[in-house]
C-alpha cells in the first residue's frame, strides 16, 4: 500500500490546528459567557481546599484548560486574593476538570462537526448582542474540536500500515518509559495536554495503537500540561512560582505511582471497556478520568505536605499585593463612627502607598522594559480598583449613620480622597500602555526625552507620597507643600512639551516618539492634580 506522505502531514498538522483553534475558542466563548463569575467562583470557594477542588473542577470545564484554571489560580495568588493551600485544592480539581475534554472527544459527534460550526458562525455574524456572540463563539469552538479531530483521525489512519510506526508502538508497549516521555515533550510542544489525548484517541480508535503503548503516552501528558504554568509563574511572585511547581509535583507523582502499578491499570481499564461497551474514545477518556480521580483521592489529604515542600523548594519571602481590605471592620459603623472613620483613614493610607509603589513601578519599566515592573503595576491598578470599591461601600454605608460636624467634614475627605487615588491608578495603567506601545513599535526616545520623563516622575512620586503624608497626619504645612510641588509639575509639563517641539523641529525625533512623550508627561500631570486635590481637601478648600 502506497502511502501518501503529504496528505497525512497536512491532514495532520490542519486537523490540530482547528482542534486546538476550536479549544480555544470555546474556552474563550464560556469565559466571556462566565465573565468575572469565574474569578468570583475561585475568590469566594477556596475557603476549604474540599471547595477549591470543587471550583477546580468547574472552573475547568468552563474554560476548558486545566493549564488556564492554573495561570488564573497564579494571579490570584499573585493578588493576595488566595493562600498557597488553597490554591493546591484548586489545582488538583482543574485535573480532573480537564478529563471532561476526553469525554466530550468520546462521544463521537464527527459527522454533526459542520452543522455546529454553522449554527456558531450564525449566532456569531448574525446577532448583535454580546451574550449572543459569545455562545455562537464557544458553540464554533465545539464544532471545530470535532472537524479538527476528524481530519487528525482521518490523517493518521494510514499510520497504522507504516512498519516504523508499528516497530514504535511495539517498543512503547514494551517500555512504558518511552510513552510518558512521548506524551511529555508532545505536551509540552503543542501546550495542550487535550490535543494529545484527542490525537491518542484517534490513533486508539483507528487500531494503530495498542492500549498498553496508549496508556504511558496518557501520563505523559499529564506530565507536560504542568509546563504552561511553570512558564506564567517566571518572573512572578515567589507565590506564583510555588504555586506552579505544585501542579508540577502533582502530576509528577501520580505518573509514577501509576506506571509502577501499570499491569493493573490496564487490566481495570480493559474490564471498563467490556463492562460498559466503551467505544475506543471513550475507553482512553475514562482511563484519564480515573487517572486523575484517583490521583486527586490519593494527594488530597497530603495538600499541607505539597504546601511545606515546595516553600522549602522555593525560598523567600513573598511581596503580596493585597486586594482585600485589612481595616474595614463593619462592627465599628453601628458602634462608633469615629473608629469607623480611622479605619476607613487607614485603608486610604494603605492604598495611597500602593499608587505611590505603582508609579515607582511603572517608572521601572520605562528604564528597564521589564515586564515583571509591568506586572507588578497592573496588579497594584487591580488592587487599587477593588479596594476603592470596597472603601467607598464602607463609607457610603456610614454616612446613613448619625455624624458629628468634624466627622461629616473628614467622611467627606475621606470620599474624595478615594476617588482621587484611584484615579491615580488609571493614569499610570495609560502610562503602561503607552510604554508597551513604545516597546513593540520600537519607538526610540531620545536620552534627553527619557532624563525628562524620569525627573517629572521623580517630582511626581515624591508628590504623591506627600499628599498620602498629608491625608494620613492631617497636616496643613505637607498639604501647601504638595500644591506648590503641583504648581511645579504643571511648570514643568509645559516647559518639557517646549523642548520636545523644539527636538521635534530639529529633526532628532519621531513623530511616534513625540506622541508617546506628550502623552506620558499630560498622564503624570494628571496624577500631579489628583494629589494636588487631596491636599486642598485636607486644606479644605
Amino acid at each position: 500500500m502506497d502511502i501518501d506522505v503529504q496528505t497525512l502531514i497536512f491532514e495532520f498538522i490542519g486537523g490540530l490546528g482547528i482542534f486546538l483553534l476550536g479549544i480555544k475558542y470555546m474556552g474563550e466563548g464560556l469565559q466571556r459567557s462566565a465573565g468575572d463569575r469565574l474569578r468570583n467562583i475561585l475568590d469566594k470557594t477556596t475557603s476549604n481546599p474540599f471547595l477549591g477542588v470543587l471550583a477546580g473542577i468547574v472552573v475547568t470545564i468552563l474554560i476548558q484548560s486545566s493549564s488556564g484554571t492554573t495561570v488564573l489560580t497564579v494571579g490570584l495568588v499573585n493578588a493576595g486574593f488566595m493562600t498557597l493551600r488553597q490554591a493546591i485544592g484548586v489545582i488538583m480539581g482543574a485535573n480532573v476538570g480537564t478529563t471532561v475534554t476526553a469525554f466530550i472527544i468520546g462521544i463521537d459527534l464527527g459527522e454533526y462537526a459542520l452543522p455546529i460550526i454553522a449554527v456558531g458562525c450564525f449566532l456569531l455574524f448574525f446577532f448583535k448582542s454580546q451574550k449572543i456572540n459569545n455562545v455562537g463563539q464557544a458553540v464554533f469552538g465545539f464544532g471545530a474540536l470535532f472537524l479538527g479531530l476528524e481530519l487528525m483521525s482521518s490523517g493518521m489512519s494510514p499510520l497504522r500500515e507504516v512498519q516504523a510506526f508499528q516497530d514504535l508502538t511495539l517498543s512503547m508497549s514494551e517500555h512504558s518509559i518511552l510513552g510518558v516521555v512521548i506524551g511529555t515533550l508532545f505536551t509540552f510542544i503543542v501546550q495542550s495536554s487535550s490535543a494529545t489525548i484527542g490525537i491518542l484517541q484517534g490513533l486508539f480508535s483507528e487500531g494503530a495503537i495498542s492500549l498498553e503503548a496508549a496508556l504511558p503516552v496518557l501520563f505523559g501528558d499529564n506530565i507536560g500540561t504542568t509546563i504552561t504554568a511553570v512558564l506564567a509563574s517566571i518572573g512572578a511572585t515567589v507565590a506564583a512560582k510555588r504555586t506552579a511547581y505544585v501542579h508540577v509535583i502533582f502530576n509528577l507523582a501520580g505518573a509514577i505511582v501509576v506506571i509502577l502499578l501499570l499491569g493493573l491499570f490496564t487490566q481495570y481499564v480493559e474490564y471498563l471497556q467490556s463492562a460498559l461497551g466503551l467505544n475506543p474514545e471513550m475507553t482512553i477518556a475514562f482511563a484519564h478520568g480515573s487517572f486523575n480521580l484517583a490521583n486527586l483521592i490519593i494527594q488530597f489529604p497530603f495538600i499541607g505536605a505539597l504546601a511545606w515542600i515546595v516553600t522549602k523548594m522555593i525560598p523567600g519571602e513573598d511581596t503580596v499585593i493585597e486586594y482585600k481590605p485589612q481595616h474595614l471592620d463593619p462592627i465599628f459603623i453601628q458602634q462608633s463612627s469615629t473608629l469607623a472613620l480611622d479605619q476607613a483613614k487607614a485603608e486610604i493610607i494603605r492604598m495611597g502607598g500602593y499608587a505611590s509603589k505603582g508609579l515607582e513601578e511603572t517608572n521601572l519599566y520605562l528604564t528597564t522594559q521589564n515586564q515583571k515592573h509591568s506586572e507588578m503595576s497592573m496588579q497594584i491598578e487591580g488592587a487599587l480598583n477593588n479596594l476603592d470599591r470596597e472603601i467607598t461601600d464602607y463609607l457610603v454605608e456610614m454616612s446613613g449613620e448619625s455624624m458629628t460636624e468634624a466627622e461629616g467634614a473628614k467622611h467627606t475627605v475621606l470620599m474624595d480622597s478615594v476617588r482621587d487615588i484611584e484615579r491615580m491608578g488609571d493614569h499610570f495603567e495609560n502610562v503602561i500602555e503607552l510604554i508597551d506601545y513604545k516597546i513593540s513599535n520600537k519607538v526610540d526616545l531620545t536620552e534627553q526625552a527619557q532624563e525628562d520623563l524620569n525627573n517629572m516622575f521623580d517630582l511626581t512620586i515624591m508628590t504623591v507620597k506627600q499628599a498620602v503624608k498629608a491625608l494620613d497626619n492631617m497636616d496643613r504645612e505637607e498639604a501647601l507643600a504638595v500644591v506648590q510641588k503641583e504648581e511645579q509639575i504643571d511648570r514643568m509639563e509645559r516647559n518639557y512639551r517646549k523642548k520636545h517641539i523644539i527636538r521635534m523641529n530639529e529633526g532628532l525625533c519621531t513623530g511616534s516618539a513625540g506622541i508617546v512623550f506628550v502623552d506620558i508627561i499630560s498622564n503624570l500631570e494628571r496624577i500631579g492634580d489628583h494629589a494636588s486635590n487631596i491636599a486642598e481637601s485636607v486644606l479644605g478648600e
